[in-house]
């Protein structure tokens, strides 16, 4: 089985949780980028996203470079803006088809998860979903335990083997 940890991240929270997750179990690891960055102070970029959520606005992505087609097990990680994943996170789950794939997603937030889980589960269909976890912070500093963060981690290697 391979694995791929895939993320968007705009201030590097859901990055860093991407690339810890990279470490403990190995495979490959992908960011998804906008095509046109966003710009501006986090509450900017928060108000666009409110914006965005709320318009159904599509993004433009770059490549991704990787192709989920050749990887059976997926951790996905993105930020929840407005009670779901960020639109960027949103074009990538369209873009792919998801049969047959273990999902495993995480998504961070300053506030609450919303219907995150659900919006996941919908936006894979054909895959095995697996519980997200959810991953707070205040500012830039993580409120998850990184126990909790471990014992997902920990849940997923049990299930996928290992390091890939």
């Amino acid at each position: 089985m391979s694995l791929l940890v895939v993320y968007y991240s705009y201030g590097g929270n859901t990055r860093s949780v991407a690339e810890r997750v990279h470490a403990k179990l190995g495979g490959d690891i992908a960011e998804i980028r906008t095509v046109k960055p966003y710009t501006g102070s986090y509450d900017d970029v928060v108000e666009q996203g409110q914006e965005e959520v709320n318009a159904g606005f599509k993004p433009a992505i770059q490549p991704l470079g990787v192709n989920v087609a050749d990887y059976d097990d997926i951790v996905i990680g993105t930020p929840v803006r407005w009670y779901t994943f960020a639109p960027a996170a949103k074009i990538f789950l369209e873009d792919n088809d998801w049969t047959n794939k273990n999902v495993y997603p995480f998504a961070t937030n300053g506030g609450w998860l919303g219907h995150t889980p659900q919006d996941f589960e919908r936006a894979c269909r054909g895959a095995k979903v697996e519980r997200a976890l959810n991953i707070r912070f205040d500012g830039n500093r993580q409120a998850t335990p990184e126990s909790a963060v471990d014992r997902w981690i920990d849940a997923i290697k049990q299930r996928t083997g290992g390091k890939n």
